[in-house]
């Protein structure tokens, strides 16, 4: 029997299934001997596998806890485009930085892989650039959402509502990891962007 659009191979369920291992594993190492002290080699023997079978699936160490970040800059463009044309801006990014919340599922994990990457600097380098890159992915849809006629250039508009948005995200992000995950990181980011546009 075939698969499906919805049904991964069987070699991506072994891909899969290797990248958790890998992940798991890092952040074990990560949290028992600290990032920095913890080497590509270690991961992989702790993996059962050869460093270079894991520079199959992972560039760099850094990789390994912002990897993914790729697909979820582009879950949050398609997310954006996909919303009512009603909606805002400001409501699609919105939508968008929810349906990321839920791709991470429990949210111990975003937690755990959060928190480290806001106490490591070059974790918190390489999420940076990241970032930047999904503000690109975005930019057209965005765009696409500001009124006519008003104001500047809608690329100007446009670029003006990203940047504020995920400068929102990232205060409530810091805000959520430093309460220890008690807070709502929702509400954290509605309170943030209330302030901003006053």
């Amino acid at each position: 029997m075939g698969t499906t659009a919805t049904q991964p191979s069987l070699w991506d369920r072994s891909r899969q299934a290797v990248v958790a291992s890998i992940f798991d594993t890092a952040m074990r190492l990560f949290a028992e001997q600290g990032y920095e002290a913890t080497t590509i080699a270690q991961i992989a023997k702790e993996a059962g596998i050869s460093q270079r079978s894991l520079f199959r699936y992972f560039g760099t160490k850094e990789d390994i806890v912002c990897g993914e970040q790729e697909e979820l800059g582009e879950l949050l463009r398609a997310t954006v485009e996909a919303q009512p044309a009603a909606a805002t801006a400001w409501e699609a990014l919105r939508a968008g930085f929810e349906v990321l919340m839920e791709a991470h599922g429990e949210p111990g994990k975003l937690l755990e892989i959060t928190t480290l990457i806001f106490d490591t600097p070059p974790l918190r380098a390489r999420y940076t650039q990241k970032r930047l890159r999904w503000q690109e992915l975005v930019q057209p849809a965005v765009t696409a959402r500001m009124p006519a006629g008003e104001g500047p250039l809608p690329q100007v508009r446009a670029a003006a509502v990203t940047a504020t948005v995920f400068a929102c995200v990232d205060a409530a992000t810091e805000a959520w990891v430093r309460s220890g995950g008690s807070a709502d990181l929702a509400t954290l980011y509605d309170e943030a962007l209330a302030a901003v546009r006053g």
